[in-house]
């Protein structure tokens, strides 16, 4: 018996892609993450991380909202909405402080916010919150899984 596996499973550090069209607020977001434990990807803009994200299904998704092309709550609304990244975890990072963005960005799937300019130690935080409970979530499908795969065999017998 064994259980599905997925792109992200045998991974010895999590994956984080950072999404921001400003070349000096990526970097910054990027060398703030060297504190925590976490392999780095990083995209200059919606479409990139789109392409990104379905080749190598990151564990955090760190977004800017505002974009050339596709905005950040279109990215955030595709990935919520494809059942194979539906469970990524999205921050997004913005400079927009309006209630109606707040609202947008909820309604388009984000799991929390950022504020720019960015907070080293507020961001940490949240990274690291955001690994571990996708950590958990990841351990709790596969015992899941592995779960009903036995009382599919006690079932057969």
């Amino acid at each position: 018996m064994t259980s599905p596996i997925r792109k992200n499973e045998f991974r010895e550090k999590p994956l984080v892609l950072v999404v921001d069209d400003n070349e000096q607020n990526l970097e910054l977001i990027v060398a703030y993450l060297e504190d925590v434990e976490c392999q780095i990807i990083s995209a200059s803009n919606g479409m990139d991380a789109l392409d990104i994200i379905q080749r190598k299904t990151p564990d955090l998704v760190l977004l800017d909202v505002m974009m050339p092309k596709i905005s950040g709550f279109e990215v955030c609304r595709r990935i919520k909405n494809n059942p194979q990244t539906a469970e990524v975890p999205v921050i997004m990072v913005t400079a927009l402080n309006e209630l109606a963005d707040i609202e947008k960005a909820i309604n388009s799937g984000t799991d929390d916010f950022l504020s720019k300019p960015v907070n080293k130690w507020e961001l940490i935080t949240r990274v690291k919150t955001m690994l571990r409970l996708k950590h958990l979530t990841d351990r709790l499908e596969r015992t899941l899984a592995y779960l009903s795969e036995v009382e599919k065999a006690a079932q057969s017998r």
